[in-house]
C-alpha cells in the first residue's frame, strides 16, 4: 500500500483524491469532505462518479491515505450509495472575518 501515501486525518483529505473499494476497485474521487466542525466529527465524503455526485457515510470509509480511500464496502455495495442530497444548511469557516467576527457570530459561511 506505499503508493497510497501515509495515513491522514479526514481534515487533510484534498478534493481529486481516489477512492476504491474494498476490493481494489475504482470508484470516483473525493469532491468534498463533510464533517460537523463543532462537534469535530468526520461525517462523511460527497463522492464524484461520473456525473453522479453520491454520499459516502463515514462507516463505510475504512481509511484515509494521501493519495487514496479505501472503504470499507466492496464495489457491488458502492454501487448501490444513494446520491448526495444536500440537507440541513452547511457551514464552513470564514477565517477572513478575524477575531472580532467571529465573536459576533461572522466566522461562519454558507457553503
Amino acid at each position: 500500500m506505499s503508493d497510497y501515501g501515509d495515513p491522514i486525518a479526514y481534515t487533510a483529505l484534498a478534493p481529486g483524491t481516489a477512492i476504491v473499494s474494498s476490493d481494489e476497485r475504482a470508484l470516483g474521487t473525493v469532491e468534498r469532505v463533510v464533517d460537523n466542525a463543532k462537534e469535530n466529527i468526520f461525517d462523511g465524503i460527497v463522492m464524484r462518479a461520473g456525473e453522479r455526485r453520491v454520499w459516502v457515510d463515514a462507516p463505510e470509509v475504512a481509511r484515509i491515505y494521501e493519495r487514496r480511500v479505501v472503504l470499507s464496502i466492496n464495489a457491488e455495495a458502492a454501487a448501490a450509495l444513494g446520491d448526495y442530497e444536500r440537507g440541513a444548511p452547511e457551514y464552513r469557516a470564514n477565517p477572513s472575518s478575524g477575531r472580532l467576527g467571529r465573536f459576533f457570530g461572522g466566522g461562519w459561511k454558507r457553503s
